[in-house]
């Protein structure tokens, strides 16, 4: 999809120089990417409170090398 926007030039050429990216349209990509990779992931303090563990799961078994 092609898109006319305007972005604020000096954080652009910041952001290149930082990722050694070459083009606005990879920096762009990459930086779509990341925000929903960070936005899909679970927020720590939505897990608080839960153990997270699976009641089927054996340490012991685990430790051993047999799980």
């Amino acid at each position: 999809m092609r898109t006319n926007i305007v972005i604020d030039d000096a954080l652009v050429e910041e952001a290149l120089a930082v990722s050694k990216i070459r083009t606005k349209r990879e920096l762009i990509d990459r930086a779509l990417r990341e925000f929903l990779a960070r936005h899909k992931r679970k927020d720590l303090m939505d897990l608080y409170g839960s153990d997270g563990m699976d009641p089927n799961y054996d340490y012991k078994a685990a430790r051993s090398g047999d799980g």
